[in-house]
């Protein structure tokens, strides 16, 4: 009976052990690249449908008109394509849910880093994180049945759509990113500085704010930027509580109409495909995906501008 030795089982095993990572190495990387490919045909095959419904509208609307005029009536005569009217109710939002939760956002960041024990953190920061799971169909209707009411107590002259009460809800729904990506930034600042200003006789609240949050300032401001972007292309919030009057105004007591509400809206099916008035899902969604791009840029290049390294 013929015995293999256990040498020779060893390196037997051995060598289909390094046979098999080598296919693994081979195979592998070709995965993750095709991954990565994939990502990036799905945003060529984006651009390429918003330009190409969007050149075709923009044969028949000339694009200063477009951009400069103040009316939108794109499907009841007299037919006017101002994007403006879009354009300022969606940076009223914004503005409303940036003005909101940048300084909560901040404040819950510098307790959750700076002041709150280990076990209040454990807690307090998993339930913040989950705002940012809830379906933004729940927040609309949070904001109309809630926080309109609410509002019109103080408000009596306001509308049940209004801008108001979308823009602050949009802010809550942002909130947690901003709390979140700011107090992670924090928590990379090195405990040796912290150490250096206690050790000069600085209170708590001077280290948190003349110490840690100017060396996390890159991931801060990056924070904001990003909630920004998310702000402005939110959409059913926006939908079921800011109305859809497409005006240009800044009093945020009265309905308005954003880009995307105004996407959702004509995108219901009564448009016919091949019109102009379907031209303008395309050319309003292009616009809003240049402004959003420009906004991540802006993101990565204060990250990059004001990135300290220890």
């Amino acid at each position: 009976m013929n015995k293999t030795s256990p040498v020779a089982v060893n390196t037997k095993s051995m060598t289909f052990r390094r046979s098999k990572t080598r296919i693994s190495d081979k195979i592998i990387p070709i995965l993750l690249g095709l991954c990565a490919l994939l990502s990036v045909f799905t945003t060529i095959g984006i651009v390429y449908t918003l330009l190409q419904e969007s050149v075709i509208f923009f044969k028949e609307v000339p694009v200063w008109s477009f951009l400069t005029g103040t009316t939108w009536s794109p499907i009841l005569p007299p037919k006017e394509f101002g994007v403006l009217p879009l354009l300022g109710g969606t940076l009223l939002i914004t503005g409303i849910a940036i003005l909101f939760a940048v300084p909560i956002g901040l404040a819950c960041a510098i307790y959750l880093n700076e002041y709150a024990p280990a076990r209040v953190r454990g807690v307090v920061k998993p339930v913040l994180e989950v705002l940012a799971g809830v379906p933004t169909i729940v927040y609309g209707y949070f904001a109309l049945e809630t926080v309109t009411p609410f509002l019109q107590k103080i408000f009596p002259n306001m509308g049940i759509f209004n801008a108001l009460s979308a823009g602050i809800v949009v802010g809550i729904m942002v909130l947690p990113m901003i709390s979140s990506l700011s107090e992670d930034a924090m928590r990379a600042v090195p405990k040796s500085l912290r150490h250096g200003a206690y050790a000069l006789g600085a209170t708590r609240f001077e280290v948190a704010l003349k110490i840690v949050l100017p060396a996390a300032l890159s991931g801060v401001v990056s924070s904001f930027v990003l909630a920004f972007s998310r702000a402005i292309g939110e959409t059913m919030i926006v939908t079921v509580a800011a109305g859809a009057t497409p005006q240009l105004t800044l009093n945020p007591l009265e309905s308005i109409q954003t880009m995307t509400s105004y996407i959702v809206q004509v995108s219901m099916g009564d448009v016919p495909r091949g019109t102009i008035e379907y031209g303008t899902i395309f050319a309003v969604g292009l616009t809003l995906f240049v402004i959003t791009f420009l906004l991540n840029i802006l993101a990565q290049w204060v990250a990059r501008r004001f990135r300290e390294e220890y």
